[in-house]
């Protein structure tokens, strides 16, 4: 077709208008989006900056997750992480450095091991000073969020807003402290419903009622499936009838723990860690789940075992539920490919194994930490990783992601380049653990270690940090499930010991090998990494001298 002189102006302006208007839309796509935008995704698909999603509950192990493919996995417990799994990145090495709530969040908020930040138990604090990830992702542009489970004391003073459940939180009706409800602690509303739920509620009406173009970073962190395990009534007939696959060191742990763990010959198998069975008179889940104590040995084990796992599944599943009605959220609102989205627990929990439950212990159920990332940028990022990585290195790890540097004090280390398949330079060889309260709670022997991908060493040192701590303490929460008065008997001094286990080759932790002959070339390693570990991260207990004399005296045992 051929245009006169003024047919071509128009057709040449009109084309300079459009592509115009091409520009100024490849702009717009270019910048954050609105909080409140709810348009299609294409339209949001380059943001310079992803909202970040944390989402963390309490005390779900990776075992079970679907995903992470144990024996749980046929049960099909968690059908929305496994599908966040498939579309990110599984993380399969993530541990904590002290396996119990106040001092895992902690070291999550600070990026700091617990003689640095001060949080060695669960009376541990962390003032809005140091709430370091708050304050360094509202610096890089975020707006910042805490609901849920805070278990950290003090105000949530860093974050734009929080609504948190004041010390462990209530699973029934829970009482929660509002930020835009008056002064702390007295600022607490109750809400009436199950606490995963409500938690969920409150974190979508935030997302909803935003005012600000900022990206958003939300912690929404459940209490599920903490203990005791109140699940929502909904979920009564889960897993009912069904047969739950049992550990095979449940009944049977002939070589593994120590005279540490076990007592001399033996003599204090019925002492240390609460049990499943009837090996703790004192503290067992039959007794809470009320077994007839009249039946053998083996099937109150068994009973007992598989009520504790149903409640527990039952109350992860109440997570699971909750999880996907977040997603949900995020895609209905268009925000869903805009978002990284994290999906992790405050540490592990022994469901059985070794005849444990609860956490605390260096074993790997109890210190492995879920950790899946789904990150809408990251499409060619590998479907699992196996770097040794811990809750120090969340915040370092996240504010990368929000395009900022962690400071010089985090003593954690950023693992995102793996998002991005590329090897992380000058990265530790194996990962720090400590547990600090000598048998507090559920019995467990104070101590230290460290966890390569091949091998663990534990160095259990039998001594209480606290000179004055009692051996008759309370019991915490008043859960001693065999006395009214909530007393502890006096208790008797534990061996010092060290313990070795093969993780490749022996993943369950059934043998330990530390006076095998044969590793003593790698335990020589193992104590020299140990001990520069412990140097370079503040660990060396400088102010305990009493700890200091234990671990010089059987260094070399």
């Amino acid at each position: 077709m051929r245009y006169s002189s003024k047919q071509f102006k128009r057709q040449l302006a009109r084309a300079c208008t459009c592509l115009s208007l091409l520009t100024i839309v490849a702009a717009c796509g270019n910048q954050q989006p609105s909080a409140t935008n709810t348009t299609s995704p294409v339209a949001q698909s380059k943001p310079t900056q992803y909202n970040i999603l944390y989402i963390m509950s309490d005390d779900h192990t990776a075992s079970a997750i679907g995903a992470y493919q144990s024996r749980l996995a046929r049960l099909n417990p968690t059908p929305n992480i496994d599908q966040l799994a498939s579309e990110g990145t599984l993380f399969e090495n993530v541990f904590a450095t002290n396996s119990i709530c106040t001092p895992s969040r902690a070291s999550v908020l600070t990026g700091q091991y617990p003689q640095t930040n001060g949080v060695l138990d669960l009376n541990g604090t962390i003032p809005t000073e140091k709430q370091h990830l708050a304050r360094l992702m509202g610096e890089a542009g975020y707006e910042t969020a805490m609901i849920g489970k805070w278990h950290l004391r003090e105000e949530p003073g860093a974050f734009d807003y929080y609504k948190v459940l004041p010390e462990q939180g209530l699973y029934f009706d829970p009482v929660l402290r509002d930020k835009n409800q008056g002064k702390w602690p007295h600022n607490e509303v109750t809400i009436k419903g199950h606490s995963s739920d409500v938690v969920t509620d409150i974190s979508i009406n935030w997302l909803k009622n935003r005012k600000t173009d900022k990206p958003f970073f939300l912690m929404h962190h459940f209490k599920a499936p903490h203990d005791m395990f109140e699940y929502a009534p909904r979920y009564e007939d889960f897993l009912k009838g069904v047969h739950i696959p049992e550990p095979s060191s449940l009944y049977a742990q002939t070589r593994f723990g120590s005279k540490a763990t076990r007592g001399e010959n033996d003599s204090m198998l019925h002492e240390l860690g609460t049990s499943i069975s009837k090996r703790n008179p004192r503290r067992n889940m039959g007794i809470h789940m009320e077994i007839d104590a009249n039946l053998s040995d083996d099937e109150y084990t068994h009973q007992a075992y598989q009520e504790y796992l149903r409640r527990y599944l039952r109350t992860v599943k109440g997570v699971d539920d909750n999880f996907g009605r977040l997603i949900d959220h995020l895609k209905q609102t268009g925000q869903y490919d805009n978002t990284i989205i994290i999906y992790t627990s405050d540490q592990g929990m022994m469901l059985g194994e070794h005849d444990y439950i609860d956490k605390r212990w260096m074993y790997d159920e109890s210190m492995r930490m879920p950790f899946i990332v789904r990150h809408p940028g990251k499409s060619h990022a590998p479907k699992k990783a196996d770097v040794i990585a811990n809750n120090t290195d969340f915040a370092p790890f996240m504010l990368e992601l929000a395009g900022s540097k962690a400071p010089e004090f985090m003593q954690g280390m950023s693992f995102a380049p793996v998002l991005d398949n590329q090897p992380l330079q000058n990265w530790r060889k194996g990962t720090y653990y400590r547990y600090w309260m000598h048998r507090a709670h559920h019995d467990v022997p104070a101590h230290f270690g460290i966890r390569t991908k091949q091998y663990k060493l534990i160095f259990f040192y039998a001594v209480n940090n606290d000179l004055n701590f009692q051996q008759t303490d309370k019991v915490y929460y008043g859960m001693d499930w065999s006395r009214k008065d909530g007393v502890i008997p006096a208790k008797t001094p534990t061996p010092v010991a060290w313990e070795l286990y093969d993780m490749l080759n022996d993943p369950d932790e059934m043998v330990n090998l530390y006076n095998d002959p044969q590793y003593k070339d790698i335990i020589k390693e193992l104590k020299a990494e140990l001990k520069h570990q412990r140097e370079s991260l503040n660990e060396t207990d400088a102010k305990y001298p009493h700890i200091q004399q234990v671990i010089a005296k059987h260094w070399d045992d």
